[in-house]
């Protein structure tokens, strides 16, 4: 383990910050693991030097060669994998089956948008719909059109993925032409450092293509000029401030914020306490409260149940999640690790201790002592909150605990549990549990207004679904109101983040040659 500066790659070249900079520690044991900094360092220079280097070299590739990239990113990344699970354990405090996520998840992810891109063969430009006549005379026509933005993409990302954050954001920008500069969280930069050192060194991307800064984030915002975007993950109070800023608001900077939610699960007032429905519930709520010790901006923090199987649902419950270990994820035993930091261990207990003011404990397992850790670690076991009365409720429906807490709720009507889960004032995702296809169909509907994605569960899937929380390529990440009003993934429709639509109106025969050099997005 290092405990020297890591460096930053900007404006081409690796540099070093100024300063002691900002100490990155292992959540449990609390050793110093380095340090970050970005003082001193020209940002002017690495915004201009992406945009003109790396930007030009990637533009002038078409996708199918873009996608070749993405797959040598992917070798890459596959060659030094058990470092990065090293780097994991030590920064982030996660298991092993925590860690794949983020990193397998990554690799998964990247490897999806290089095939999706290689079949969009040597097009230079995306084709937008079907030419439309303007004239009597079809010799004069419209086509749209989209082609890539001709700035650079900035991502400002959260500590809870430093893996997946990175590359999900990456993969369609560098595949659409759009050169990145990564800023990610402090706490857990040290991983994100090391892929973009992997790739750099392995001499893949034109230099200038992916860039990376570590440390503070002072000052990126003011570099952004029109034709660039940013991209940002976390809290909604720092997406608020990105939203405000003169970028944004006089230069019209396209942004996306993925912000946290009050996501839901559902379960279907047809259900028994005996049925399938019932055990998914219960089986996927323990697995979304310890997954990442809680720390998924897609984490179940409220459970709807039909009023009868409350308490059948919080034994239920309760009893899984007295089966999770938690502590020193280097032990075989541990099941659950701990929270990133010491700063995200006060902000979940504070959290909890709102939630407590209306609502009590149904389950707690911080009485069990911890594995190969101890109270001076970061690591938080699981709660489970419960209330009788949740329609007279207002902090549960509008404070999200960051970590392995949720609250359960008994409905009284669906119509009652649809208004309270839209309370949470948009979310990522809900998932829905139902025997009954027609029920699932119509709960899917009503929900799909406030919610950038629905799961629906049912036996038929139950091995076959990829999880409440799991984050897919090919299907939607986002959601409206609170969740960030942003959209990312969906297969190839990320694509149109990163792409300038345009018109072109004139002579059909001119509108061949344009045509030729592009092809349509298979969604």
């Amino acid at each position: 383990m290092t405990t020297s500066l890591l460096l930053n790659f900007f404006a081409g070249r690796w540099q070093t910050g100024t300063g002691a900079g900002t100490p990155l520690f292992d959540p449990v044991l609390g050793t110093e693991l380095a340090r970050v900094s970005s003082a001193g360092i020209d940002l002017a220079e690495g915004f201009a030097f992406a945009r003109e280097q790396g930007g030009t070299a990637l533009r002038a590739l078409n996708y199918g060669q873009r996608a070749g990239l993405l797959t040598q990113i992917v070798e890459v990344l596959q060659t030094n994998r058990d470092a990065y699970y090293e780097i994991a354990t030590a920064n982030s405090g996660t298991v092993a089956k925590d860690s794949a996520v983020d990193i397998d998840g990554a690799i998964f992810t990247l490897g999806y948008f290089a095939k999706q891109g290689a079949a969009l063969g040597d097009a230079k430009l995306l084709l937008d719909g079907q030419r439309i006549r303007m004239a009597k005379d079809p010799a004069f026509q419209t086509q749209h059109i989209q082609v890539p933005t001709q700035g650079v993409a900035l991502f400002i990302n959260a500590f809870n993925f430093p893996s997946w954050g990175l590359w999900e954001k990456a993969a369609p920008a560098l595949l659409s032409g759009v050169p990145v500069i990564i800023k990610p969280a402090t706490a857990t930069a040290w991983l994100t450092q090391r892929m973009v050192k992997d790739v750099v060194d392995a001499g893949i991307l034109p230099v200038g293509a992916i860039s990376v800064i570590c440390g503070s984030s002072a000052g990126l915002m003011d570099q952004l000029q029109a034709f660039d975007v940013v991209s940002f993950t976390g809290s909604a109070e720092t997406g608020k401030l990105i939203r405000s800023h003169r970028a944004v608001t006089e230069l019209s900077v396209r942004c996306n914020i993925e912000a946290d939610s009050l996501n839901s699960a559902l379960l279907a007032p047809g259900a028994t306490a005996d049925s399938e429905a019932f055990k998914l519930l219960v089986a996927e709520v323990a697995r979304e409260m310890t997954a990442k010790s809680g720390q998924k901006c897609t984490a179940i923090r409220r459970i709807f149940v039909p009023r009868a199987l409350y308490k059948a649902a919080a034994l239920a419950i309760g009893a899984r999640l007295a089966k999770t270990t938690v502590g020193n994820p280097r032990s075989d035993t541990v099941r659950m690790g701990a929270l990133v930091s010491q700063e995200q261990k006060a902000s979940v207990l504070a959290g909890l201790a709102q939630l407590k003011t209306e609502a009590s404990v149904l389950f707690d397992g911080n009485s069990a002592a911890l594995v190969d850790a101890d109270a001076s670690s970061a690591c938080v076991a699981p709660v489970l909150l419960g209330t009788e009365s949740p329609m007279a409720a207002k902090v549960l429906h509008a404070v999200e605990v960051f970590g392995p807490v949720s609250t359960l709720m008994p409905y009284d009507s669906v119509e009652e549990a649809y208004a309270m889960i839209r309370r949470g004032e948009g979310s990522l995702v809900c998932s829905v549990y139902s025997e009954d296809p027609v029920f699932t169909a119509q709960a899917s509907v009503e929900l799909a207004s406030s919610h950038g994605r629905v799961h629906a569960i049912s036996p038929d899937v139950a091995t076959l679904h990829s999880g409440h929380g799991n984050v897919m390529p090919m299907s939607l990440h986002g959601g409206p109101g609170r969740a960030g009003g942003g959209e990312e993934l969906g297969g190839l429709r990320a694509l149109h983040f990163y792409h300038r639509r345009s018109a072109v109106q004139g002579s059909s025969l001119a509108l061949d040659q344009l045509t030729a050099q592009g092809t349509t997005l298979p969604l």
